[in-house]
């Protein structure tokens, strides 16, 4: 799987000194890359843009004689030239992921690599996360895109370094995380997706371990949105199939439209996961057996002799096979779960670095 992770850089006031180039890995191309670049070597997708100097979103006017306006760049002091390799840290989906430094300021960051020699339902899915990543800056629990460019038939994308890996790196470890410290983190991934949702009208539609990250400070980001959709309205609904099978809503293993909500089914799935140190269903032989169990057995619960009632009803509320009734983000975030070891003042930070977390100090 991929991993995304990143150590934030401070922006505003810095200007980066241009300098030789890095060895960086990227996968091999091909010829059919051109059908996806303008004739100036730019990768296009409407109106975004990206090209060695980085994304810009460029609207133009209606007559088409005013010169393009460019909408909300990311931060341009950034060069992929300024940036060294490290090692690779995750691949997936088309692409690699690098850990890289910064020449100047020794900064690290998280360079996801992906080339362009791959179907078109994959291109619009990076122009998606590219859009995405454009939008979503601005919240302390989704992974910062800082810029985005183009050169020699790769598109490289510049992330945030979070230095202790996925969730799902981490449960490698520690098999199970207590109640306290997972209603720390459940805090944390709702209010990732109440901004997702609420804010920016995205459903995320492939929520796991793997996507959720963590560093040495007790952060926890929601990444990848590879597979995301902007949705026009807080009603939207979806029914596109995309995504990790293992963690969809009933409404979206079988096929059918669904919301923002079927990212509260995966959250679920997630928490009962980190609680029992267990997928919630039994390994199956194919896909349909797993259709199979989704839709027509009972949901999967948190065993009450074993889980104290507030972790059982609120994984109760998120895992209703019916959509509609499963409680949004916003009001699991008010769930008693979340409140419950409050008096305990859960330390992540510590946790995560005392649990044996390979945590990449550099």
């Amino acid at each position: 799987m991929e991993r995304e992770r990143g150590i934030k850089m401070k922006r505003g006031g810095l200007k980066l000194v241009a300098g030789s180039g890095p060895t960086l890995a990227v996968p091999s191309q091909d010829s059919a890359i051109g059908k996806f670049l303008t004739h100036s070597g730019t990768f296009k997708d409407g109106e975004l843009l990206v090209n060695k100097d980085g994304l810009r979103i460029v609207s133009h006017s209606n007559a088409g004689e005013d010169p393009p306006i460019v909408i909300n760049p990311l931060d341009n002091n950034l060069s992929l030239a300024d940036l060294d390799s490290i090692k690779v840290i995750g691949k997936g989906n088309g692409g690699i992921v690098q850990l890289v430094r910064h020449k100047w300021t020794g900064q690290f960051f998280a360079l996801k690599v992906i080339q362009l020699n791959i179907q078109e339902t994959i291109r619009k899915q990076i122009a998606q996360e590219l859009k995405i990543g454009l939008s979503t800056t601005k919240c302390p629990n989704v992974v910062v895109c800082y810029q985005c460019f183009y050169d020699n038939g790769v598109i490289s994308i510049v992330l945030e370094y979070m230095d202790g890996g996925s969730l799902a790196d981490f449960l490698k470890i520690v098999k199970t995380i207590p109640e306290p410290y997972l209603a720390a983190i459940c805090k944390q991934v709702l209010k990732g997706l109440i901004y997702l949702h609420h804010e920016k009208h995205i459903i995320h539609r492939d929520l796991k371990p793997s996507n959720i990250l963590i560093n040495h400070r007790g952060e926890v980001k929601i990444s990848d949105f590879g597979v995301s959709a902007i949705i026009a309205t807080s009603s939207g609904q979806r029914d596109t199939f995309i995504g990790t099978y293992n963690y969809m809503a009933p409404e979206r293993i079988s096929g059918q439209k669904h919301g923002y909500i079927s990212d509260i089914w995966s959250l679920g799935l997630v928490v009962l996961e980190c609680a029992t140190g267990q997928f919630p269903y039994p390994p199956r032989e194919n896909f349909f057996e797993l259709l199979e169990a989704v839709v027509d057995q009972p949901p999967p619960f948190a065993p009450q002799d074993q889980f104290s009632p507030e972790l059982c009803s609120f994984i109760s509320d998120c895992v209703q096979k019916n959509a509609a009734d499963r409680k949004s983000a916003q009001v699991l975030l008010s769930h008693p779960f979340l409140s419950l070891y409050d008096d305990l003042e859960i330390d992540l930070a510590s946790y995560f670095t005392s649990s044996g977390t390979p945590l990449a100090f550099f």
